[in-house]
């Protein structure tokens, strides 16, 4: 049964909403709006509008979720072309039925479209082992700021015609233009998936057993390092001879592959944990696995009055995940350790407030590290200025807004939402 229609919060600023089911329409819209100065919002299954920076500047809902045909699936090519509407968990369904995937795993597959995912750049668990979107989207259509159509790449995997839009537009939150159709490259399904967990009982252990996965003779597809009380409740979680509480922490690594290469990664990778005198460590049952993996890939979208993302470089994850701790000791915590990716849920909003917490706290932590930390939602809206929002001025902001202004010259995309502000409005 497919999720209830697109909803868009109350306080969205959109004087009206047009349902799209052609990319021609998408154009014509644009194009009026470019003629009246309006602001237009690209909106897909409404899982991400608390994304960025407040909308503030009222203009028009364009509701995507209506253009979810596929165009063409060679199979046997390994690529698939579809509208940019097309939800999550229906594309897996068809490809599954295939044999084939888009390993890109998103939380609220039910809702959330694969325009949506590309213009936010969102990635799983298992971008570690098995790449990122951006490495997966090898043709684009979109349509600009003034509801001009263009393209990039194509519907082969070697093909390299025009400029690299696919990159451009995949994490540009739909301000440089409106994606309306997609062609991706594909994998495979693996034969077999399992988990592998073990009990942490320090962040100086939670380093060591990284490290020796570096060194590792398997190849892990996610590697999982999680900590609070949001995990408390799963089964298929050593508790490392210690009774459960909130500062628990686990890791947990992803193995795929055949069933013989399955069976021997997890007894190496059990092997190896117990030459580092890790004894409580175990391979999860089928429904365990089935359990751990959906809460891992949904945990960025539970509920919170608060949830950070840091990005930093893989060494300093643990000190990273121990900084958000210092912040909040009940914030629950989930890192895509292999790639130095930090989520943080919140159990309360700073006392002392969201910039402080921030600024004085965090970001240095972040800044050190080579990296950076976003909000991904804040229910209240407070604080949500672009410092706080967005992280440290480290970006190349000149250029970036030199190109927001070739594509979109009036600020209608998303006016101001994401990292650059123009200086037309």
């Amino acid at each position: 049964m497919e999720a209830p229609l697109t909803e868009i919060p109350e306080d969205f600023p959109v004087d009206e909403t047009i349902e799209i089911n052609e990319a021609t329409e998408v154009a014509t819209v644009i194009s009026d709006a470019f003629q009246r100065d309006q602001a237009i919002y690209p909106i897909g299954g409404g899982t991400a509008l608390g994304w960025g920076l407040p909308a503030t500047r009222p203009g028009t809902g364009l509701l995507l979720n209506g253009m979810q045909r596929v165009i063409d699936y060679p199979a046997r090519d390994m690529t698939i072309t579809v509208e940019a509407g097309i939800r999550m968990q229906t594309l897996a369904a068809q490809l599954a039925a295939e044999g084939q995937q888009l390993p890109i795993d998103v939380p609220q597959a039910d809702r959330a479209t694969l325009g949506g995912v590309v213009a936010t750049n969102t990635n799983g668990p298992r971008r570690f082992g098995l790449g990122t979107v951006r490495d997966y989207v090898i043709g684009i259509h979109a349509v600009d700021g003034r509801g001009t159509p263009f393209q990039g790449g194509g519907r082969v995997v070697k093909n390299v015609a025009g400029y690299d839009f696919c990159k451009l537009l995949t994490g540009s939150m739909g301000t440089l233009g409106v994606i309306t159709q997609l062609t991706l490259k594909l994998k495979p399904i693996a034969e077999q998936r399992t988990l592998v967990a073990c009990a942490v009982d320090s962040w100086q252990t939670a380093e060591t057993l990284l490290e020796g996965l570096v060194q590792s003779q398997t190849t892990p597809t996610a590697v999982e390092l999680i900590s609070g009380s949001a995990w408390l409740s799963l089964a298929g979680l050593p508790t490392g001879g210690y009774a459960p509480r909130p500062g628990n922490s686990w890791l947990l690594v992803a193995l795929e592959g055949t069933q013989p290469e399955v069976r021997w990664m997890v007894d190496q990778t059990l092997q190896e944990w117990r030459a580092l005198s890790i004894t409580t460590a175990a391979e999860c049952t089928e429904d365990e696995a089935a359990a751990l993996w959906s809460a891992l890939v949904e945990f960025p979208a539970g509920e919170s009055p608060l949830v950070l993302q840091a990005s930093v470089v893989p060494s300093a994850t643990t000190r990273m995940m121990a900084a958000f701790q210092e912040v909040d000791a009940d914030c629950s915590l989930q890192a895509h350790a292999g790639n130095g990716t930090v989520i943080a849920r919140f159990s309360t909003f700073p006392s002392d407030g969201l910039s402080r917490a921030l600024v004085a706290h965090l970001q240095p932590v972040a800044t050190a590290a080579q990296g950076n930390i976003t909000i991904l939602s804040n229910p209240g809206k407070t604080e949500m200025t672009p410092q706080c929002v967005w992280g440290g001025n480290v970006a190349p902001f000149g250029l970036m807004s030199a190109v927001k202004q070739k594509f979109d010259p009036q600020n209608l995309l998303n006016p101001d939402r994401f990292v650059y502000r123009s200086t037309a409005s």
